[in-house]
């Protein structure tokens, strides 16, 4: 999902939200660094609590449960995606949910934990948070940049899933074309020769079809724009007769397969990340689920 202006709302909530919690941090662990008096609920007991810990008190326990909901909410956009008829707000209001509240548990976590990661249970879990937040802002930094550069690159971009049938045309066609030329020569005349013809058929084998077959196309001399113009442009000129034009649209097929490489490659990039980033969501949230539990006994047996 792109950021623009309709994302400004959002941004506006969650600066909010972070000022807001923020003085309500200082306000509970630190009032004397406010530069006014704010009374806290009785709810939230002593300021500063005398328990040293910041995620057992009754506020930090509201900022971790805060955080655990969002999680969850963040969660559930899986199944939205695949529910599109339910009526509980279109796909992009759960996408931009998803963005911005996840952003807002950055300072919700941190109030959570005091800036403190703890102890080895804790640190892993922040460690496991910040690779899931990683991940996630890569994601959408890329899909700020990938689409644009794709149109950039792309000439003509084709529908991603169509990809495979695509290259399998381009092949087909140039197989026949190939038995075509094969064809031509051994029409010729019995001991009649014709370089041209077995240039163009040797360059079609040796290259043309593995680079069109996907066999090795990255080390493919046909991989790169540059040297594949320049290598049709010398067999063209080396071609006499009705085979120039073979040579011409075998170049064009070339072009079409390296374009839809490039597209394939960026596709690749613009939800490779996901890979990690779904995954390791799952786990990050049965941790969390796991680390409210052991919180909550902790506290139960506290005198």
């Amino acid at each position: 999902m792109r950021i623009d202006r309709s994302h400004a709302l959002w941004i506006l909530f969650v600066a909010a939200a972070t000022v807001g919690c923020g003085a309500l941090f200082l306000a509970n662990f630190y009032p004397e660094k406010l530069p006014f008096r704010l009374e806290l609920p009785a709810l939230f007991g002593e300021v500063p609590p005398r328990r040293n810990t910041f995620g057992g008190t009754p506020l930090g326990l509201l900022f971790g449960g805060v955080s655990l909901l969002i999680f969850v909410l963040a969660a559930f956009l899986g199944v939205r995606k695949k529910r599109r008829l339910w009526p509980i707000g279109n796909v992009k209001f759960w996408l931009q949910a998803h963005i911005w509240l996840t952003v807002l548990t950055i300072p919700l976590v941190l109030y959570h934990c005091g800036f403190h990661f703890g102890g080895f249970h804790t640190s892993a879990l922040m460690t496991l948070y910040m690779v899931v937040m990683g991940s996630g802002f890569l994601g959408v930094a890329l899909q700020q940049v990938m689409p644009r550069m794709m149109r950039e690159r792309l000439g003509r971009e084709v529908v991603f899933e169509e990809i495979p049938h695509l290259c399998g045309q381009l092949l087909e066609s140039a197989l026949k074309v190939r038995e075509e030329l094969a064809g031509d020569l051994r029409k010729m005349p019995a001991g009649a020769k014709n370089e041209s013809l077995n240039t163009v058929l040797q360059f079609v084998d040796r290259e043309v079809l593995p680079f069109l077959s996907g066999a090795g196309r990255r080390n493919s001399r046909l991989a790169d724009e540059k040297t594949s113009g320049a290598l049709f442009r010398v067999l063209a000129n080396s071609v006499v007769g009705p085979w120039r034009g073979r040579v011409e649209e075998l170049g064009g097929w070339c072009e079409q397969r390296r374009m839809m490489n490039v597209q394939t490659r960026m596709q690749h990039w613009l939800h490779g990340w996901l890979l990690v980033h779904v995954p390791i969501s799952f786990v990050l949230l049965v941790w969390t689920f796991w680390h409210a539990w052991v919180a909550v006994r902790f506290l139960v047996v506290l005198p």
